[in-house]
């Protein structure tokens, strides 16, 4: 902070500008009922990862860095995007019950999930042809996510092929599904992922057909289609076969295990009623998503649809939970509520196409620190102590 000028040198309004700036860094700040606005959603243009305050501050940059097409893509939805709104509004409409006078020096954020022990239960979800954000894709998000022991789900759609990708990160990767209606690629590709060493398959079932994207649905096509950007899980099995099946029912599942080792999971359960149905079918997990809000125009945001899948489903198989997380305390609240684990597409995906793998890597500690010092205010030193008691 600069010295307060000469006392000869001051005028009037340099000393109360000189004053206001003291205090702005003064712990007197807080007694004095001085209304200070801080922004949330981040103007600042940084230019180096290290120097982001948060998710926002990196996606400014990657506004920037990766052109007008490739982030209006990341950004977009349905409709007219209030369903992307709703995901991240709904999470400010929930108020922290903190408890005092907890020692929170030491917090654990271990859990065990598919039979995995992992160290924070912060995933990267499955995004595709993460290539358009940057170089390189998801070879630079799985190297982030190894280096800082985040659990990855690899998209059906990724640039990279699913065994490159794990290769690279030198970890288990999760594989998540887009099956065709001609069921022999749909096996070619989950033969890729165990070859990979995949044990968890997260099968996409809100998307029979594609959404209303109006605001990309030519940029999607083309980079489907044209061969412009790789599609390393189709190579060689698929030419112009669309990624979506209309047939699907819930026998895909018994199909699943009978022609798959891994675990199946269900990524866009949003009722109840489709949660009992995926104890009734022997599902092994579900993630309440509403596809980040590219799909139906529900207006229906996936933390308010948290609690009655977590109701139903009663502690029988793991919830994870997708879609407007932007901060630790989102995390903080998804947990709060029943999810136990959450998977976060965009933030990371602004961290890629600012800085590459760095960003990445600044995204997930952001977020992870966050939701440590969430728990460390709110008085909860385990993901087990966290739960709805701590929510209004």
């Amino acid at each position: 902070m600069r010295s307060i000028s000469k006392i000869e040198d001051i005028t009037p309004d340099i000393a109360r500008r000189e004053f206001m700036a003291w205090m702005s860094a003064s712990s007197l700040l807080a007694l004095t009922g001085c209304n200070v606005s801080f922004e949330t959603n981040s103007k600042r243009m940084i230019n180096k990862a290290a120097k982001a305050k948060n998710v926002f501050d990196l996606a400014k940059v990657a506004e920037h860095t990766m052109g007008e097409e490739s982030f209006a893509y990341l950004e977009g939805g349905a409709d007219d995007l209030l369903t992307v709104q709703a995901n991240m509004d709904a999470y400010k409409e929930l108020e922290i019950r903190a408890r005092r006078l907890v020692d929170v020096r030491n917090i654990n954020t271990n859990l065990k999930l598919f039979d995995q022990n992992l160290s924070t239960p912060i995933l990267l979800a499955p995004v595709g042809l993460q290539a358009f954000f940057h170089k390189d894709g998801e070879i630079a998000s799985v190297k982030a996510a190894s280096k800082l022991d985040h659990q990855m789900v690899v998209s059906t759609v990724s640039n990279y092929s699913v065994g490159e990708i794990a290769k690279a990160g030198g970890k288990e990767v999760w594989f998540q599904l887009y099956p065709t209606a001609d069921r022999n690629i749909t096996k070619g590709v989950i033969k890729r992922a165990e070859d990979a060493g995949c044990s968890v398959l997260f099968l996409t079932v809100d998307t029979p057909v594609l959404g209303n994207r109006e605001q990309h649905s030519d940029t999607l096509n083309r980079l489907l289609e044209s061969g412009e950007l790789p599609l390393g899980n189709y190579e060689g099995i698929r030419i112009d076969e669309p990624i979506t099946d209309p047939s699907m029912t819930w026998d895909m599942v018994k199909w699943l295990k009978d022609n798959s080792s891994m675990k199946v999971v269900l990524k866009g359960i949003v009722t109840h009623e489709d949660a009992k149905l995926c104890l009734k079918n022997g599902v092994e997990g579900v993630v309440v998503s509403n596809h980040g809000g590219r799909q139906l125009e529900s207006n229906r945001a996936t933390i308010d649809c948290l609690p009655e899948v977590v109701d139903a489903i009663k502690g029988s198989i793991p919830v994870l939970i997708d879609g407007g997380i932007r901060r630790g305390t989102d995390v903080f609240k998804a947990l709060a509520l029943g999810a136990d684990a959450v998977c976060i597409g965009r933030p990371f995906c602004y961290g890629l196409g600012a800085f590459g793998q760095e960003g990445v890597e600044k995204a997930l500690t952001l977020l992870q620190a966050e939701f440590v010092l969430a728990m460390q205010l709110a008085g909860t030193v385990s993901l087990a102590k966290i739960s709805r008691e701590y929510l209004t």
